[in-house]
C-alpha cells in the first residue's frame, strides 16, 4: 500500500467543515427542483462550473444560493445524511460540523424545521454508516447593521445553548474578520461558556495574530478556526504550543481565499514544528474543489511530514474534539489500533 492509500484508508475526525458548504452540486440540483428555486445553471456540468472558486464575492454568492435551496425538514435531513455518507466514503468517523442557523432563521425557516431535519439526518447517518456528527452553531459576525447583528448573535447563542442535548457542542464565530472585532461578541460567548458549551471561533485567517489573541482573551477560545496567521507572532505561536491550543487548518481554503499564494508558502509545517497542535480539515470541500482525504494527503506532499507526524495530526482530530472525555478516550484508542494495523498490514 502506498502512503497515499494508507492516508485514504486511515480513520479521521474533522473539526472544521461547514454543512451548507459541503452540499454537492448534484444534491443542489435536487433541492432546487424540489423547492422551485432558480439556479445559475440547470445541468450538473454547468453547476460544477458555477461552484468553481473564482473570488470571495463569488464564494459568498454560491453560499447564499445553496442556503436558499433549503426549505423543509426533509431538505436538512438530506444534507446531513449525505454529509454522513461522504464521511464514510473517506473513512471519517467523527465530525463537528458548523451550521449557520441565523441565516436560515433570516430566510424565515422555523427553528423546528431545520433542527428536526438535522437530527434525523445525523441519526440516520450514524445508523447506516457508523459515523458521528455533532454541531457547531456559528454567529455570523459580518452583519453591517448593529441591531440586526446583535439580534442574530443573541439568537444563535440561545439556540446553541438550548440544543446542547441535541448534538450542539460549541458556539462558533464566522464571516469576515475585518471590521467585526471579537469584543462585540464576547457577551454571547460568555453565556455559552457559562452554560458549558464550548468556544470555537474563526480567527487569524484574513486578519492577523491580534484576531487570534482576541479570540483567546475575549471569547475564551478552546480551538481556533484557521488561525494560520498566528505564525506572524512568535509569542503567540509559543503560547499556542505551551497551552496546547489547537488550530483547525484548512490549507486549500487558505490558498483559494488568498491568505497564501501557494502551498509552499503555507505555514502548516512551521506551526507543527513549533509545537502548535494542528488538525487538518476541508472547510467547504466542493466549493474549494477538495476533500478531507485530499487535505490529509497534503501533509505528506508538499508539507513533507513523516508518518509519525501525520498520524499525530490525524489523532489530534480526536484529541481536540469536544467529545466527552470517556468517549474521546475510547475513540482515540480505536484510531490508534486501526492505524497500527494498517501500517502492519502494508509494511509501513
Amino acid at each position: 500500500m502506498s502512503l497515499r492509500n494508507y492516508l485514504a484508508a486511515a480513520p479521521k475526525a474533522e473539526l472544521h467543515v461547514h454543512l451548507e458548504g459541503s452540499i454537492l452540486p448534484a444534491t443542489l440540483l435536487v433541492l432546487a427542483e424540489r423547492n422551485g428555486v432558480a439556479l445559475p445553471a440547470n445541468s450538473l456540468e454547468g453547476l460544477r462550473d458555477f461552484f468553481r472558486f473564482r473570488d470571495f464575492d463569488h464564494f459568498v454568492e454560491i453560499y447564499g444560493t445553496i442556503s436558499r435551496c433549503l426549505k423543509t425538514a426533509e431538505d436538512f435531513e438530506l444534507i446531513a445524511y449525505e454529509f454522513g455518507s461522504e464521511m464514510a466514503r473517506q473513512n471519517s468517523r467523527y465530525a463537528e460540523v458548523t451550521f449557520s442557523a441565523a441565516f436560515h432563521h433570516h430566510q424565515g425557516i422555523p427553528d423546528n424545521v431545520f433542527l428536526d431535519g438535522l437530527t434525523r439526518g445525523r441519526q440516520r447517518a450514524q445508523a447506516d454508516f457508523g459515523v458521528e456528527i455533532n454541531w457547531v452553531f456559528d454567529i455570523i459576525r459580518s452583519v453591517p447593521d448593529p441591531a440586526l447583528r446583535e439580534r442574530y448573535a443573541d439568537y444563535t447563542a440561545s439556540l446553541a445553548i438550548e440544543n446542547m442535548g441535541n448534538g450542539v457542542v460549541a458556539l462558533g464565530l464566522g464571516g469576515a474578520e475585518a471590521g467585526y472585532p471579537a469584543e462585540w461578541f464576547a457577551p454571547y460567548f460568555g453565556r455559552a461558556l457559562a452554560a458549558d458549551l464550548h468556544s470555537d471561533p474563526h480567527a487569524g485567517e484574513i486578519a492577523g495574530p491580534e484576531s487570534v489573541w482576541n479570540a483567546i482573551r475575549l471569547l475564551g477560545a478552546e480551538r481556533i478556526g484557521h488561525g494560520v496567521r498566528s505564525i506572524e507572532d512568535p509569542t503567540l505561536v509559543a503560547y499556542l504550543a505551551e497551552h496546547r491550543l489547537p488550530l483547525e487548518v484548512n490549507p486549500t481554503s487558505n490558498i483559494c481565499l488568498g491568505v497564501y499564494p501557494d502551498l509552499q508558502a503555507h505555514p502548516l509545517r512551521r506551526l507543527y514544528d513549533a509545537g502548535v497542535p494542528i488538525t487538518v480539515n476541508s472547510d467547504d470541500p466542493p466549493l474549494f474543489n477538495t476533500t478531507l482525504n485530499g487535505e490529509v494527503a497534503l501533509l505528506a506532499e508538499p508539507f513533507g511530514l513523516d508518518l509519525a507526524a501525520i498520524d499525530d495530526i490525524l489523532l489530534n482530530g480526536v484529541r481536540h474534539s469536544f467529545m466527552p472525555p470517556a468517549r474521546k478516550e475510547a475513540v482515540l484508542a480505536g484510531f490508534q489500533e486501526e492505524l497500527k494495523r494498517l501500517k502492519a498490514e502494508n509494511g509501513l
